[in-house]
């Protein structure tokens, strides 16, 4: 990974009380790769997603994005440098249109022409979305709703997305189209992409590196296509 990197953590660590969430994790995402984090539950990944959105404070350690040092910069002032966090459970507002939640998305931005022209790119991705564009986001199926959720975070032109667990709770017909539109916004736009999923084969199939965390730590990092054929891994998430 010798690409400029978008996303530097180095040596992160982040308690709730008395319990280490994340003990010294350190990894890098290169500017327009997708990078993945993989490992079990209670393992740290959303945690470390939500450290690096600024939801959650680090104890020490420091988060560069894009040369810069975000560690204690507001969520919304690391929204405003590119960096968008697409939540586990997509956390669509459901009393609310897919029109308003897009909309929502969009909420820092202040030129008119260029959030239509990136809510066309939406639809372009998304064409679903655009046919329930006055349907409550509470209606959706899962698989609308996660559609809805990436489509909302790239409304504020984001330069790095984070995906948490974008499988989730979707039909298993589905799956495999979220996962091609990540390959797309990827390849189309630009945007780097930090992967959290459950679900190692497919995340290890559209990511160049991988990152294995287990109980706070990380226990395993290479090129995907090494992790994939790695026994040890294989036996935890591939299944055998």
């Amino acid at each position: 990974m010798n690409e400029p990197t978008a996303l530097a953590v180095d040596d992160l660590y982040v308690s709730y009380g008395a319990i280490s969430a994340l003990r010294g994790i350190s990894l890098n995402v290169p500017a327009g790769a997708i990078v993945t984090l993989i490992g079990g539950n209670g393992a740290g990944k959303t945690t470390t997603l939500q450290t690096l959105s600024g939801l959650v404070r680090a104890k020490s350690g420091r988060i560069h994005f894009l040369g810069e040092d975000i560690t204690a910069l507001a969520p919304h002032e690391i929204v405003a440098r590119g960096l968008c966090h697409v939540p586990e459970g997509r956390m669509v507002f459901p009393q609310l249109t897919v029109d308003e939640n897009l909309s929502m998305g969009a909420y820092l931005r202040k030129n008119a022409a260029a959030v239509a022209q990136t809510r066309d790119t939406v639809f372009t991705l998304f064409p679903r979305l655009k046919e329930r564009l006055r349907q409550s986001a509470g209606t959706l199926s899962g698989g609308e709703q996660q559609m809805l959720a990436i489509g909302r975070a790239l409304m504020s032109a984001p330069k790095f997305l984070m995906l948490d667990e974008p499988s989730l709770g979707i039909a298993p017909r589905l799956i495999s189209t979220i996962f091609e539109k990540i390959v797309e916004i990827n390849r189309s736009q630009g945007v780097a992409i930090l992967l959290v999923e459950q679900n190692a084969k497919l995340a290890l199939e559209i990511s160049t590196h991988a990152y294995v965390l287990e109980t706070g730590h990380i226990a395993m990092q290479g090129p995907s296509p090494t992790l994939r054929n790695d026994a040890q891994l294989k036996a935890a998430y591939l299944g055998g």
